[in-house]
């Protein structure tokens, strides 16, 4: 089962995919994670995506593509793979349909959680995060016991430099003129699927509606 979940920034995608990678034991690939872990390794190619990361603005199709290519061919024999932020643009869902393809294992569908924009920046600008552990609170939807302070390991938290609105509404412009037409892209695919959501609700009546979504991709 290979499904990619997609999403405007902000609308639940890494909660979500936690979550079912623990109820379906699929392989999570987010792109925002080995991205960040490349950014903070010091490399030149991580130093290339942090002039894009903290601008908000999407990194080129060839730098993402160079950073996925591997992580997909790696895990494209496991048990299933649920992309979280891969492909952002069609010519890169173009190249994973071709890498899917040489690997024998074309894609099944596209969950796409839906949200409103204010929601979004909401959520975004109010997110704080622990450096040290990676624990994710918000100022106000789920705060920490003690302000600033991680629940986990004691950690002081930080407001990442891109959750600011300015920032945020310029990935929300970027992922309207650059990745929703990739929705549009796989509804042209025959044998792919496409499944959305409304993210607007509850995170809980989000994962149900996710999880049966899975469950109806995996019963193909």
């Amino acid at each position: 089962m290979r499904i990619i979940l997609m999403g405007p920034p902000g609308a639940g995608k890494g909660t979500q995919a936690k979550r079912l990678v623990d109820q379906f034991g699929v392989v999570h690939l987010s792109s925002g994670d080995i991205f960040r872990a490349e950014k903070a390794s010091g490399s030149e190619l991580g130093k290339t995506l942090a002039q894009y990361m903290d601008a908000g603005k999407l990194v080129p199709d060839d730098v993402v593509v160079s950073v996925m290519a591997s992580a997909v061919t790696k895990n494209s024999s496991g048990p299933g793979l649920l992309l979280d932020g891969f492909p952002r643009t069609v010519p890169q869902a173009e190249s994973l349909d071709k890498q899917l393809a040489a690997a024998g294992k074309p894609l099944d569908g596209v969950m796409v959680i839906a949200a409103s924009d204010q929601l979004i920046v909401d959520r975004i600008t109010g997110r704080r995060s622990c450096p040290k552990c990676g624990a994710v609170y918000h100022v106000t939807n789920i705060p920490p016991k003690k302000a600033g302070i991680c629940d986990v390991c004691g950690t002081a938290l930080v407001h990442r430099t891109d959750d600011t609105e300015a920032t945020v509404r310029q990935r929300l412009n970027a992922y309207k003129q650059q990745t929703e037409p990739v929705i549009a892209y796989y509804r042209t695919r025959p044998n792919v699927r496409i499944i959305e959501v409304d993210g607007n609700r509850a995170t809980d009546e989000v994962t149900k509606a996710l999880a049966a979504g899975m469950q109806s991709l995996a019963g193909r």
